[in-house]
C-alpha cells in the first residue's frame, strides 16, 4: 500500500511524513524529489531545458511508479510518499500505473489555511549551497500557491482525504493520518486496475454518435487523456464482442447488434509499450435519451463529452486522432481502411 501525502510547497509534507513512518508499521518513506534530483544529472541540459518542472518529464512520472513498485517488491508494507500533485492528468498516470501493478493508494492532502501556509513557507529553511536558493525553495512555493488552490476547487478535494494542519504540528498531523488510514477514514483511491501488457495487445473501441454526428471521448480516471470507449480484447474474446463489453461497463449503454468495423490500425511497439492491434467499430448514433442515461462519472471514466472531428484534435494525442479521422472517412465510404501507425496502406 502506498499512503500519498498531497499539499501545496511548503505545506509540511516530508517532515509529516517522517514523523508518519514511526507510527505505521513496517512503513518506509519514498521522496521522488530524489528521482527529480537524479534526473538533473543523467538527462542531457537541452532536454531539461524544455521543462519548467522535472514532474513534466515523463521519465520521472514512469520513474516513480516504477520505483514505488520495485521498493514494496523488496520491502513489503507501506511506502509513505510526500509529493505535491497538482496536475490530474499527472495523477491519473501516476496512479493508475501504480493501480495495473495492484498497489493500492490513499491519498492524503494536507491542507493548512493560506495564511498558515504562507508563514511556513517564509520559515522555509533554504540549504546554504544550494545556488539560487532562494528563488528555487521559497518563491517556488509562493508561486505555486495559484495552481494550488485552483486545484483544490477542481478536483484535489474530492480525490483526496483532507487534514487541516493549521493549528497541527507535524507529529499531531502524522497522528491524524494514522488513525485515519488504520480507521478506514481514507479510503484506497477508486481507480480501475488495468495490467501492464506484457506482450502486443488487441484494443477494440468503438465510436458512438450523437444525433448531430458528433463522436463520443471519454475521460478514463486510470490514465491521461481523452479516449473512444473500449479496451483491450480478453483471452478468447472476439474483438467486436470485446468493444460492445467495454461500452457497457464504462457508460451502462447496452448496444443491441454487433458494431461494424471502420478501422485496423497496427501500432508499433515504442519501449516500454508493446504496441498491437488497434480496431475502431461503428457503434451507431445514440438519441438525446440514451446519452442522457450514460452512467458517468464512475470507476473506469471521469467524464465524457461529443465532440466534432476538429475538437477532437485538440484532445487527442496525434497517432490516435489519425485513427479517429480515418474512422470517420471509412463511415462515410462505407468501408473498413487498414492502417499502419495511424497511415492507411494499399
Amino acid at each position: 500500500m502506498i499512503v500519498w501525502i498531497n499539499g501545496a510547497f511548503g505545506a509540511g509534507k516530508t517532515t509529516t511524513a517522517r514523523e508518519l513512518i514511526d507510527l505505521i508499521p513496517n512503513s518506509t518513506l519514498f521522496d521522488p524529489e530524489l528521482i527529480g534530483a537524479g534526473l538533473t544529472q543523467l538527462l542531457p541540459a537541452k532536454r531539461l531545458a524544455e521543462v519548467g518542472d522535472f514532474q513534466d518529464l515523463p521519465i520521472w512520472r514512469r520513474l516513480v511508479v516504477d520505483t514505488a513498485a520495485a521498493m514494496l517488491a523488496e520491502l513489503g508494507g507501506v511506502l509513505v510518499v510526500p509529493m505535491t500533485l497538482l496536475r490530474q492528468d499527472y495523477r491519473d498516470e501516476i496512479f493508475g500505473g501504480l493501480a495495473s501493478r495492484r498497489i493500492a493508494v490513499r491519498h492524503v492532502l494536507l491542507a493548512p489555511a493560506e495564511t498558515i501556509l504562507r508563514e511556513r513557507i517564509a520559515d522555509r529553511e533554504v540549504p546554504p549551497d544550494l545556488p539560487d536558493g532562494e528563488i528555487r525553495v521559497r518563491q517556488w512555493s509562493y508561486d505555486h500557491i495559484e495552481p494550488y488552490h485552483a486545484a483544490l476547487a477542481g478536483w484535489l478535494t474530492a480525490d483526496a482525504h483532507p487534514v487541516d494542519t493549521s493549528a497541527l504540528t507535524p507529529y499531531e498531523a502524522a497522528v491524524r493520518i494514522a488513525g485515519a488510514v488504520s480507521g478506514g477514514t481514507v479510503p484506497v483511491c477508486d481507480i480501475v486496475q488495468t495490467p501492464e501488457p506484457t506482450s502486443e495487445t488487441v484494443a477494440a473501441g468503438v465510436l458512438l454518435f450523437d444525433e448531430q454526428d458528433r463522436v463520443l471521448l471519454v475521460d478514463p480516471t486510470y490514465k491521461a487523456g481523452w479516449e473512444f470507449p473500449g479496451g483491450v480484447v480478453e483471452s478468447g474474446e472476439a474483438p467486436a464482442r470485446a468493444g460492445v463489453r467495454e461500452v457497457a461497463e464504462e457508460t451502462g449503454i447496452q448496444l443491441v447488434d454487433v458494431p461494424s468495423l471502420l478501422v485496423v490500425d497496427w501500432e508499433p511497439p515504442v519501449p516500454p509499450a508493446y504496441g498491437g492491434l488497434r480496431l475502431l467499430y461503428d457503434g451507431g448514433r445514440l438519441d438525446s435519451d440514451e446519452a442522457r442515461r450514460m452512467l458517468l462519472p464512475g470507476p473506469e471514466l471521469r467524464a465524457w463529452r461529443f465532440v466534432t472531428e476538429e475538437e477532437a484534435a485538440g484532445l487527442l494525442p496525434p497517432v490516435r486522432y489519425e485513427r479517429l479521422r480515418w474512422a470517420l472517412r471509412a463511415r462515410e465510404r462505407g468501408a473498413a481502411l487498414y492502417l499502419e501507425a495511424g497511415v492507411p496502406t494499399g
